[in-house]
């Protein structure tokens, strides 16, 4: 039996060594092989280790990404596995794009647990 585990998938980044390919889209969702995406291979590797709690951390133009996960990945509603979006938040001061890999993690990480 596999411990209890929540896994992360970095999706943020401009992708500018990826332009154009990046120009309407963020790098993990750069189509791949015709239907799949690049954020699909990390998604997979999960999956198929057996680790099937999954939030993808996206920032930047991530509303194609945001569809094709949701369309995507559907577990039954019954089952405690999912494949969840975590966006950087938008505030009253106005949009603040994560700052970097270890701010992507902390930011949702604090918001959820309600810590400071």
């Amino acid at each position: 039996m596999l411990p209890k585990v929540l896994s992360i998938v970095l999706g943020g980044g401009r992708g500018t060594r990826l332009y154009p390919l990046t120009d309407q889209r963020s790098k993990p969702a750069v189509p791949i092989a015709g239907k799949y995406r690049l954020v699909d291979i990390p998604i997979s590797n999960c999956l198929n280790s057996g680790f099937n709690r999954i939030f993808v951390l996206t920032q930047y133009n991530s509303s194609s990404l945001n569809s094709h996960i949701n369309n995507s990945y559907n577990f039954s509603i019954y089952g405690k596995q999912f494949v969840a979006i975590l966006a950087p938040e938008e505030t009253k001061e106005g949009d603040k794009c994560f700052e970097g890999t270890a701010d992507a993690v902390r930011r949702p990480i604090k918001k959820t647990l309600n810590v400071d």
